[in-house]
């Protein structure tokens, strides 16, 4: 990156010296400036100016990611704050359960459904576990 910047410098002023008036423009990548991209979908078109001249960097994505939060922006682990009605109300139809495949006291089968219940929560973890550690990996050089 230093390289290409000495050499848009050198270049520079290489013209400014043979009488060509004002320096040219740099890059945006010599400037360190993030290069602008825009997402489209589907079928729409990159824009660009009337002689075509400009250059825009387009992204496109499917027509039925248009109108859904971005893939960048989404949280996918599932906290208490966005976990989703349905699986809220599937746990409060367990409150209060007894007998087999419950995990209470009551009932002569409790203690399988506590064997099942602390099996998915392992699991849970595992996983979790196993996410951090590849968002840990694809993190680093």
């Amino acid at each position: 990156m230093a390289n290409l910047t000495t050499k848009t410098v050198l270049a520079a002023t290489v013209l400014s010296g043979l009488g060509m008036g004002a320096i040219a423009p740099t890059p945006l990548a010599a400037q360190n400036v993030p290069v602008p991209t825009l997402v489209i979908y589907g079928t729409q078109k990159c824009p660009t100016d009337a002689d075509g001249n400009e250059i825009v960097v387009c992204v496109r994505r499917k027509p039925g990611e248009q109108f859904r939060i971005p893939k960048e922006l989404r949280e996918l682990k599932v906290t208490p704050e966005n976990e989703s009605w349905a699986s809220r109300a599937a746990a409060s139809d367990r409150v209060g359960a007894s007998g087999i495949g419950s995990c209470s006291t009551v009932g002569p089968g409790g203690s399988t459904g506590c064997f099942a219940q602390a099996g998915r929560t392992y699991k849970r973890e595992k996983q979790e576990a196993k996410a951090d550690q590849r968002a840990i990996e694809a993190s680093l050089p």
